[in-house]
């Protein structure tokens, strides 16, 4: 396991351990922006990458024991999947998420984010073509974190 795994590992159980995932109350967005959202969110279900398509082919199979959502909205954002039972919101960024600004945008939306309760995992779309198992096994180890959570090292 590498060591960036490892922190999304611990950071999954710190979640856990400071009751966050208790405090399910994420809020959609204000009424005026709402309906903005929702279309832009509808445009986005019709118009997925090949890797959003591939994840949601995979998490709507896969046995989580939840409803997936996709394209879904999150306070003022609009998420690539939301695991609603386990607070996990799953990100697939194309390659403009590698720019500066974009990428300082990422951090603010998952800092928001998590200060909603949510856990947010990004993979690129190039992880999720090109080392698909790898996502799955990476998606699936947060989601038996958090139905088993750990101690903190330490603790």
């Amino acid at each position: 396991m590498k060591k960036s795994d490892k922190d999304e590992l611990e950071w999954v159980a710190y979640l856990l351990k400071s009751k966050l995932s208790d405090m399910w109350k994420y809020r959609t967005a204000a009424p005026d922006r709402y309906e903005l959202l929702k279309g832009f969110a509808r445009e986005n279900r019709k118009n997925a990458t090949l890797a959003e398509e591939q994840l949601w082919k995979w998490l709507r199979g896969e046995a989580f024991g939840t409803k997936v959502l996709r394209q879904h909205i999150v306070g003022d954002y609009i998420v690539d999947f939301l695991l609603p039972y386990y607070n996990l919101v799953i990100e697939v960024d194309g390659g403009y998420h590698a720019e500066r600004e974009q990428h300082d945008d990422d951090l603010v939306r998952s800092q928001a984010l998590n200060e909603m309760g949510l856990y947010v995992v990004r993979f690129s779309n190039e992880q999720v073509l090109l080392a698909t198992e790898e996502v799955k096994k990476r998606i699936k180890e947060i989601i038996n974190q958090i139905k088993t959570p750990q101690p903190l090292p330490g603790e």
